[in-house]
């Protein structure tokens, strides 16, 4: 299955200010830089833990229905599906009814369950041919993220910043690690 970012975070987890207080840094010459990382910090956390820290919205494809009828959304906390569409082979298509499939949040990863007794058309197309739109995140505010993931986020900028070109790119440092534990992506049978 592939995914598309379509919407990405309008805000960052951490403040540079926060960050820069973390560092015990006054100096403005590295603000820019310190605030690249941040957003690489959060890049590298999201992608290794499965993560999506602040709200953004996605576009999940598949080339058929599930057999089980269950989707998989490979990104953690979902807060919303927006939409389950399927494709025709000329690209137009029909948005399925919300009535027609239920959210489940209680696990991990989230999923998406056509309900039974539905039946659906097959994808027109060979590839791509559904795609699940949804919003994954904490919130749209900072205070949403929990702390653990912050400090996390903030011991890998403080690592990168003090040991730069020193490491190898995306490595995450061992406080981080540790501060990241509860929130490792469980895997798929």
């Amino acid at each position: 299955m592939a995914l598309l970012l379509t919407t990405p975070p309008s805000a960052e987890p951490v403040a540079l200010a926060d960050v820069k207080a973390h560092l015990r840094l006054a100096i403005t010459d590295d603000d820019d830089y310190i605030t690249a990382l941040i957003t690489a910090a959060r890049r590298v956390i999201e992608s290794r833990y499965a993560l999506a820290l602040m709200s953004q919205s996605w576009a999940q494809f598949a080339d058929a229905w599930p057999r089980d009828g269950v989707f998989h959304i490979p990104l953690w906390p979902v807060q919303s599906v927006l939409s389950l569409t399927v494709f025709a082979d000329d690209d137009s298509f029909v948005t399925i009814n919300p009535y027609d499939y239920y959210l489940d949040l209680a696990t991990r990863p989230a999923r998406l369950a056509l309900r039974q007794g539905r039946v659906f058309a097959p994808p027109g197309r060979n590839i791509n041919g559904l795609k699940i739109s949804f919003v994954a995140g904490f919130g749209a505010d900072a205070t949403a993220v929990p702390s653990e993931i912050k400090e996390g986020l903030m011991a890998t900028v403080a690592d990168w910043y003090q040991n730069r070109g020193d490491v190898v790119g995306g490595t995450l440092p061992a406080t981080a690690i540790e501060a990241l534990a509860a929130y490792k992506n469980a895997r798929l049978a």
